[in-house]
């Protein structure tokens, strides 16, 4: 918090310790709820009275400056004597455009600055305070009722990025501040979890749930309500739930932001659901290069706990919980719900045979439920508002909305929340924007390692689990890489599966010497004939010919679901882009120039001045040609280095 706040706007803070009091209409008098609700009205922020300065300090922020931008605010406020408040937010989504820096004055609508370093501070706050909003910079502003509006600043219903959005998940985020309990009940927090334990009974909670259609956002999509109710039917002296939030996809980022940003809610989903399935311990697994993410988790847990939202008896309703950080080493393998209770008991992280399944004997022996975190924050709104309004949303069999981190060569990266059942172009072109200019589109790589690429013709595919099997892909965590025609899908191929065989167990054969087989094969269809030996190029094709049939093998005899879907991205790359594995085989050709190894260099006569630099840098001393005459290359003795490229200042040098 800024040292210059107006003392208007610090009376707004409300004591922790009133929270669990107010959120149960229990021992105040009239007079502290009138003076709560107002406090409340502050904190929603309709308007306000002094000037609101808002930085984006998640992770991705603070990557891109955020911090030096937040000490320049601070800066430019004790300079210039300003009172007004300065709020730390997570990600608001659009991770493209960080630093992100919103302002809202008295009486007009907040609006969100793009690429603000703290070089750009001054003068746009300067600006801001004479009522002028810098076109360039301003991208949209977030109106509210008897707000004046900014004059050619997209509203967020206008915005491509936003507007195509029903935000569920990410409904707060970069929204109110992650570090004050009190901002979130403002908002409506933990009303649906005192309401719940107050007049719901754990079987219609389970029923409420089961009726929504909410599936685990885990990447299996299990139904949830089921999963709980299996759980309530065992008979027990101790239950746990396990949130678990050990993110190990590449390219996924979603939880981390949710947790960052709006880690009450994720609480509140979790005192739901522990009260559904009667367990009165639960356990928040994070991996531990999440630091930021676990310190707001650790100040939200203390918050609730002050609040008497955790604990004993809370709020006198009989129902305890307790909530526990376990943080993770950063093994892939321990986001299977097996792998993931062996290291909270503190073995090592490898999966176990099913059955018996968790919610029969899982942590200690104990029935036990394992939710990720997307799906436990889906749990408060879906509460408050009803099992039909979630219903509603999405397909038939898959219900609600879904958060996805969307990545690669599009021009808006950032977290996207959508309804279930919506295209995958709208996601990659209306609300992305599609990939840069002059390229064009190849693929998208849904679900991590486990899932698969869904090429140009499958575009338009809709969003939900049952669509995206049909193409040999998978829902997964959410993340979404987007390809454009400088992509090598075999190069991804072997990315993901390098990835696989180094994050196995290696509990199961299969496993641990299939998917060693397979980074082998396509190593070799990705190899040069100088850097190979007769022996081995007899290999690279017996490689191909079992490289299908090895994949079933291991989808067939693997232990747990890493292995069982660790061929995907091959099967799915092999299914749609099958040429580009010929070409690599026969041809020794990569089309899209990224295996360095397959590409050839020669040498522009025209372009090129003799300036030597080429042959003084060739490690082969392949390149041949007098001085102030054209150079020429002797391709058996080139190595393909690639020094000639990066040396020459004419580009006379060209791969292909």
């Amino acid at each position: 918090m800024s040292d210059v706040r107006a003392s208007s706007i610090e009376s707004a803070r409300v004591d922790e310790r009133v929270l669990g009091a107010w959120l149960a209409q229990d021992g105040l008098a009239d007079g502290d709820r009138e003076r709560i609700e107002a406090a409340f009205a502050t904190l929603r922020r309709g308007d306000v009275p002094r000037p609101v300065i808002f930085v984006g300090t998640g992770t991705c922020g603070l990557g891109a400056g955020a911090g030096k931008t937040l000490a320049a605010v601070k800066a430019w406020l004790g300079d210039r004597h300003v009172q007004a408040e300065v709020i730390e937010v997570g990600c608001i989504g659009l991770c493209a455009a960080e630093p992100l820096m919103d302002v809202q004055l008295p009486g007009r609508a907040r609006v969100a600055f793009a690429h603000v370093s703290d070089r750009d501070v001054a003068g746009l706050l300067d600006g801001v305070l004479e009522g002028k909003a810098d076109p360039a910079r301003a991208i949209v502003q977030f109106p509210g009722d008897g707000l004046a509006s900014w004059e050619g600043v997209p509203t967020v219903a206008e915005h491509p990025f936003f507007g195509p959005q029903v935000r569920w998940v990410l409904e707060h985020c970069g929204h109110i501040d992650p570090a004050r309990i009190d901002e979130y009940v403002a908002r409506g927090g933990y009303k649906t979890f005192v309401d719940t334990i107050r007049t719901l009974t754990p079987d219609e909670v389970c029923a409420a749930v089961e009726k929504s259609g909410l599936r685990g956002r885990g990447g299996g999509g299990f139904k949830a309500g089921f999963k709980w109710r299996m759980a309530l039917g065992q008979r027990a002296d101790q239950k746990y739930l396990i949130c678990n939030a050990d993110e190990g996809d590449p390219g996924a980022f979603m939880d981390r932001a949710v947790i960052e940003g709006d880690p009450h809610r994720l609480l509140e989903g979790m005192a739901i659901a522990a009260y559904a399935i009667g367990a009165s311990k639960a356990y928040v697994y994070i991996r531990a290069e999440y630091p930021l993410a676990i310190a707001r988790l650790v100040e939200a847990i203390a918050q609730a706990r002050r609040a008497g939202l955790l604990g004993h008896d809370i709020l006198g309703a009989g129902v305890d919980l307790d909530i526990v950080i376990k943080q993770g080493a950063g093994a892939f393998v321990c986001g299977e719900e097996t792998a993931l209770i062996h290291s909270i008991e503190g073995k090592r992280g490898m999966p176990r045979p099913r059955p018996p399944y968790p919610t029969e004997r899982g942590l200690f022996g104990k029935p036990t439920v394992i939710n990720n975190v997307e799906t436990l924050a889906n749990v408060p709104r879906l509460m408050a508002k009803g099992w039909e309004a979630f219903a509603s949303l999405g397909t038939e069999g898959s219900k609600g909305t879904k958060v996805f981190a969307l990545s690669g060569k599009v021009e808006r990266t950032g977290l996207v929340e959508v309804a279930m059942g919506t295209p995958l172009s709208d996601i990659v072109f209306a609300i992305g924007g599609g990939v840069g200019e002059g390229r064009s589109f190849k693929a998208v790589q849904v679900g991590g390692p486990s899932g698969g690429c869904i090429p140009a013709q499958h575009i338009d595919i809709p969003i939900d689990y049952e669509s995206l099997k049909t193409v040999g892909a998978m829902m997964g965590s959410g993340g979404l890489v987007v390809m454009d025609d400088k992509t090598c899908m075999v190069d991804v191929a072997k990315f993901f599966m390098d990835f696989i065989q180094r994050e196995s167990c290696g509990k199961c054969i299969p496993c641990r010497e299939g998917t060693r087989r397979m980074l082998e094969v396509l190593q070799r269809i990705t190899r040069s004939r100088r850097n190979e030996s007769e022996v081995e190029a007899l290999q690279r094709f017996q490689g191909v010919m079992y490289l299908e049939r090895l994949a079933g093998v291991i989808k067939d005899t693997s232990l747990c679901g890493l292995g069982q879907t660790a061929p995907n991205p091959v099967l799915s790359t092999l299914r749609w882009f099958r040429e580009e594995y010929e070409e690599h085989i026969f041809e020794r050709k990569c089309r899209a120039g990224a295996c360095t190894e397959l590409l050839h260099y020669t040498i522009d006569a025209e372009a090129c001045i003799g300036c030597m630099l080429c042959a003084r840098s060739c490690p082969a001393e392949a390149i041949l040609g007098a001085a102030k005459s054209p150079h020429y290359i002797v391709e058996d003795k080139c190595i393909g280095c690639g020094n000639c490229v990066t040396e020459c200042r004419h580009h006379a040098v060209i791969a292909s």
